[in-house]
């Protein structure tokens, strides 16, 4: 791609992150966004940002991470050129990590459906935290107010789970995972303050409640920490070596939850083909990303926004795309069979 549509390309994505991703979520983040599509000596100094490393969430997280300014909302326009080099080299050398464990609020009905005991094994794991829906507490709210509580067996957890429902019936218990590893280009260790400030500066400004249940979430998983290895899943053998250390006498199941979109188009198809030779999988992705899906997607008619939660292939929600709500879709809505 050339520098003029390295520059096109820069100032379309962020002008409809401001217009349809901000909005709601992060007033300030919808104002740099916007500062981005119309200010072309910003937009330069983003496109000599790798494009695997220049999407909006990861950019303002970086700038925020080197000191640009919040107050006022505008001054982010002028920071960004006089910080133009710094900003480029620390965007390169990181990636996306959105390590939100509210996900496993959406998760769960998925593996609600497997007999357990389950092993479970997520590519781009992060720190690890969508590692242990069994150990988080959740609370499902149906539309006329009833609330479906979930419960670890040792009781109440720490971090507690708030998602709405709609269609069906939620899952009533949470599974029993006797096995957790992940593989991350980068891993995050939880216990470490610097990947802990690095997973919370992740989360948009206007996000209340995030930066608790994240913090909450890393205190289980380094109290207990999960197998982490540092690879590239879409090489091949890679997702198959790490398959193969699970117990054989569990369930296996590999989660992309969220993460298919930030590996390149051309790969996808080899690391959907391998998670589902190993084992079920399960994933959280936006429906027109790839060909992965065995149930036709109606996008025309499909809730705005929505990623589709899918079992080997399989819709069986509409969610959230950070677990904040479920919409089953799938059969009679029963779990645990």
């Amino acid at each position: 791609m050339d520098a003029v549509s390295d520059l096109d390309d820069v100032s379309a994505r962020y002008d409809r992150f401001a217009r349809e991703e901000a909005p709601g979520r992060s007033a300030l983040y919808a104002i740099w966004a916007a500062t981005v599509s119309a200010d072309t000596a910003v937009a330069g100094v983003l496109a000599r940002i790798p494009d695997t490393h220049r999407q909006p969430p990861l950019v303002f997280a970086v700038s925020r991470m080197l000191g640009a300014p919040e107050e006022p909302a505008d001054a982010w326009g002028a920071w960004v050129p006089a910080n133009a080099d710094l900003l480029v080299a620390e965007c390169r050398a990181r990636s996306i990590q959105t390590n939100e464990p509210l996900r496993c609020a959406a998760l769960l009905p998925a593996l609600a459906l497997l007999h357990g005991p389950l092993a479970l094994l997520e590519v781009g794991a992060s720190a690890g935290l969508c590692l242990y829906p069994d150990r988080y507490s959740y609370r499902y709210r149906s539309p006329d107010g009833a609330v479906a509580t979930i419960d670890p067996p040792a009781g109440p957890s720490a971090v507690v789970l708030d998602s709405a429902w709609s269609a069906g019936a939620p899952p009533t218990r949470v599974p029993e995972i006797v096995w957790r590893s992940g593989i991350d280009l980068a891993p995050l260790d939880a216990a470490d303050p610097e990947d802990r400030a690095w997973l919370t500066g992740l989360i948009w400004p206007g996000e209340d409640g995030r930066r608790e249940r994240i913090a909450a979430a890393a205190d289980i998983a380094a109290a207990d920490p999960p197998r982490l290895v540092r690879g590239d899943a879409t090489e091949p053998g890679v997702l198959t070596a790490l398959a193969a250390s699970a117990p054989a006498d569990a369930t296996l199941v590999v989660t992309t939850p969220g993460v298919l979109a930030h590996v390149p188009r051309r790969r996808r198809r080899a690391l959907i083909g391998a998670a589902r030779e190993v084992g079920h999988w399960i994933t959280l992705d936006a429906p027109g990303l790839h060909d992965g899906w065995t149930t036709v997607i109606d996008e025309d008619s499909w809730p705005r926004a929505a990623f589709a939660l899918a079992l080997d292939g399989e819709v069986l929600a509409a969610v959230d795309p950070l677990g904040a709500s479920v919409e089953w879709r799938h059969g009679s809505g029963t779990h645990g069979r």
